[in-house]
């Protein structure tokens, strides 16, 4: 025997002498001489030529065998050889799942815990069917109703008399593919079902008895239709059937008349059934992705829609009549074939409106002047060839995407839109605008527009009317800017009634004789004169001396900040008294504030909005004028106030939205305890660094802007705004992060503290579950890392709390 079959009759010792059979993982026969006949015997090798022991003179090499066992190996091999190798049985990954496996997933515990909350979550389990004994939940099992009383008193929360009925069954992400009838055995209670992410090709008709049902979701399935008892739901809130494969939608939709939210996007539908406007209550309506061509005259009958979702479809026109639509917030067409865009009249209350990728060639100048509250307004790739000069009246618009169009000049009215902070307008033909000063970005771009503006009315000799002289407002500024010569609306209220409240206005300070004179074309309408007028013998027969004072007069006009520039001027009367004239050129009078075109703004809009004029002050017959017409948003962004005006006050029961953003303000009042309505305050770019503890009454407020101040911390009266949901302090010099404080904090949503000092975040902020939004970029800790940070904030609360110590 040779050394290669020594050693190939050690490896069948070391192995065992039984073979292994054609259901090994090997696959067959397990045979060790191929091993040795590809690379020939290890101890042949010096028949090789060349190849020997070294110092060998023409001698054999050492014949060691290189895979002989040790004794402990030969010992182990005869162990196996003698008991017989068993052959285990085991069961794939991926198999078909049985009933009994299904079932074992309700576990004990889960079926307790269901029973006592009310709320059983089965989701991404995995499920080829229910459970056959949830739909028997509901009722008392027989090892509740045999347990005794001495039992029960020791743990009554088991008793079968305290369990909670199911309201909220969660059986998403799984591989159901059918819903027993059974279902209809929760009638009584079931009130929220969740069935998305499964194989679902059709509902049971039980589904219709369910009649306290309020959400429905069967998303990502493959359902052609819902069963017509669907329809029938009297108490159905929220349907989302999204990402199926509807071709239409059913006409009996119509009879959900408590339906709030519909999501049917990501389907085939074609077209929309005509009684789909008798949803009054429908708030979102969401048909993105499908290929619907026109819509329903009747869609405009949703007065409480407040979003229309239609991206990615065949549309061609939107109705003329979408005015109707009142309280709509946000609309989205982006991808149709729309050619043009309607005025939007009534649509006040719209705050977005994205219409990118289509076929617009025109932005129409009526729907400027009728979205006073847009603040994003999206029309990237179009056919536009030119921006209406009237684009200024957009006095709220935050955001402005225009790129990829055919336009060739900015007009420079757009550097009178304060709010505006993202200005895109790359992929034109622009040759008004260097492109070097485009890629500087928005700031740089209203910044040429703004110096264009400013050369233009200095060239027409307007001056005044563009630029920002002193600490006035313009009537035209006032008046949504049209001028003050324009036309008034046909349907103008009581449009005599304020001309005549001007008019009077305008004499009212006058000396008598002087009116009379003006009345008789003697004297130039607009020369207000001031003087000894005690002097006059008419105006002392008249007043006796008590009609005027001009020391009054300085009085109440002292209130509001206007240019005085006095110009010496005779003026003689029948009574050949001199009188010394001081004529005042003011740019915002209570006779600008009477104006006409500007109460019907007011009136029109409910909003004050004056922007971009430099104001140190604002006169109180502003506010008074404002509260007369029931406004209830103040904006003096980008002014030079130095803390609120005091008229607010005459607001405090009307005012919903402040915007006091860029200004010089340095503290804030205590009077701002008394807006007892406002939901949204904007105080950001001021030069603020604390609020006073009244703040901390604003149990209204929804939304907080205090970013790019000098806070140093957030102050204690923030902690106690029981209702705010948005808090934003970016651009600060926050260091420390309290967590207790923003635990106190209920509903908050949305925390924005990017850009601050804070050296670490505590991980108990990691359990604060109703944050959904939080931004920690731009501050000085190392953990957590920048990768985690830009995961999102599930990944950053996740991390916090893997790092609180047990």
């Amino acid at each position: 025997m040779n050394s290669c079959q020594k050693a190939k009759t050690d490896f069948s010792t070391f192995f065992g002498t039984q073979e292994c059979d054609r259901g090994s993982a090997f696959g067959g026969d397990f045979d060790l001489s191929p091993c040795f006949t590809h690379y020939g015997c290890p101890n042949e090798m010096s028949d090789l030529p060349g190849v020997g022991r070294a110092g060998a003179k023409g001698g054999t090499a050492s014949r060691i065998p290189r895979c002989a066992p040790s004794q402990r190996q030969r010992q182990t091999a005869t162990t196996m050889a003698r008991s017989p190798r068993p052959k285990s049985s085991f069961r794939p990954v991926f198999h078909e799942r049985t009933t009994e496996e299904d079932d074992s997933i309700l576990t004990q515990q889960l079926w307790k815990l269901a029973r006592k909350t009310g709320n059983l979550n089965l989701s991404n389990k995995a499920l080829a069917s229910v459970p056959e004994r949830l739909y028997d939940i509901n009722e008392a099992d027989a090892d509740s109703k045999a347990v005794n009383l001495e039992q029960l008193s020791i743990k009554e929360e088991d008793a079968w008399w305290n369990q909670v009925p199911l309201t909220n069954l969660d059986l998403s992400s799984n591989t159901l593919t059918h819903l027993s009838p059974k279902i209809a055995n929760l009638q009584h209670s079931l009130t929220v079902l969740t069935l998305h992410d499964n194989a679902l090709v059709e509902l049971p008709s039980e589904i219709g008895k369910l009649e306290k049902l309020m959400r429905l979701n069967v998303s990502h399935n493959k359902l052609k239709q819902l069963p017509r008892e669907t329809y029938s739901l009297p108490e159905l809130r929220h349907l989302n059937i999204s990402y199926n494969e509807f071709n239409e939608l059913d006409p009996d939709i119509s009879d959900l008349h408590m339906l709030e939210f519909l999501d049917a996007g990501h389907n085939n539908i074609q077209s929309l059934p005509g009684g789909i406007g008798f949803l009054v209550r429908l708030t979102a309506l969401l048909l993105p992705h499908n290929h619907i061509k026109e819509l329903p005259p009747d869609l405009v009958n949703m007065r409480s829609l407040q979003k229309l979702d239609l991206m990615q479809n065949d549309l061609t026109c939107l109705p003329e009549d979408m005015g109707l639509l009142r309280k709509l917030e946000c609309l989205y067409l982006q991808h149709n074939d729309i050619l043009e865009l309607p005025n939007f009249e009534g649509n006040e209350a719209l705050s977005e409106l994205h219409a990118s990728n289509n076929f617009i060639m025109t932005v129409p100048k009526a729907m400027c002047s009728n979205l006073p509250h847009l603040k994003i307004l999206d029309l990237r790739d179009n056919k536009i060839t030119e921006l209406p000069d009237e684009l200024c009246l957009l006095r709220n618009l935050n955001r402005l995407d225009v790129s990829n169009n055919t336009i060739s000049m900015l007009p420079v009215t757009l550097s009178s839109l304060a709010h505006l902070i993202s200005l895109q307008v790359d992929g034109n033909p622009i040759k008004t605008i260097r492109r070097d000063i485009i890629q500087c970005g928005t700031t740089r771009i209203l910044k040429t527009l703004h110096e264009r503006a400013l050369a233009k009315a200095k060239e027409d000799g307007s001056d005044n009317a563009v630029s920002n002289s002193g600490a006035g407002i313009s009537v035209t500024r006032l008046s949504g800017g049209q001028a003050e010569d324009c036309e008034l609306p046909s349907n103008y209220p009581d449009s005599r009634s304020y001309q005549q409240l001007a008019q009077q206005f305008q004499y009212q300070h006058q000396c008598p004789c002087i009116y009379h004179q003006q009345r008789q074309g003697r004297v130039a309408p607009h020369s207000c004169l001031y003087g000894p007028q005690t002097h006059c013998q008419e105006y002392n027969r008249q007043t006796q001396g008590n009609m005027y004072k001009s020391e009054s007069y300085h009085t109440n006009m002292a209130r509001g900040p206007y240019l005085q520039q006095q110009q010496s001027q005779e003026c003689r009367y029948p009574n050949g008294v001199m009188y010394q004239q001081q004529q005042y050129q003011q740019q915002f009078t209570y006779e600008q504030a009477v104006h006409p075109r500007w109460v019907y703004k007011l009136r029109h809009t409910r909003t004050l909005a004056v922007n971009l004029e430099e104001l140190t002050e604002v006169p109180e017959q502003v506010f008074q004028i404002a509260r007369n017409e029931g406004v209830h948003v103040v904006d003096f962004a980008r002014n030079q106030l130095s803390t609120l005006p005091n008229g607010l006050q005459h607001m405090h029961d009307l005012v919903t939205e402040l915007v006091l953003s860029h200004n010089l303000i340095g503290y804030v009042p205590k009077f701002i305890s008394q807006f007892t309505r406002i939901t949204f305050l904007n105080l950001s770019n001021n030069l603020l660094s604390d609020l006073p503890m009244e703040f901390g009454v604003l149990n209204t407020l929804r939304e907080l802007n205090i970013a790019n101040n000098r806070f140093q911390f957030i102050p204690n009266s923030v902690f106690e705004l029981q209702g705010l949901e948005i808090f934003i302090a970016s651009e600060n010099h926050i260091k420390t992060l309290n967590v207790s404080g923003l635990k106190s904090m209920p509903r908050l949503s949305t925390l924005d503290l990017r850009n601050n000092d804070i050296d670490s975040i505590p991980p108990t902020l990691g359990n604060l579950t109703n944050i959904t939004h939080l931004e920690l970029v731009g501050n000085p800790f190392r953990q957590p890392r920048h990768q985690i940070l830009m995961k999102g904030t599930d990944a950053i609360m996740s991390y916090l709390r893997d790092r609180i110590p047990t």
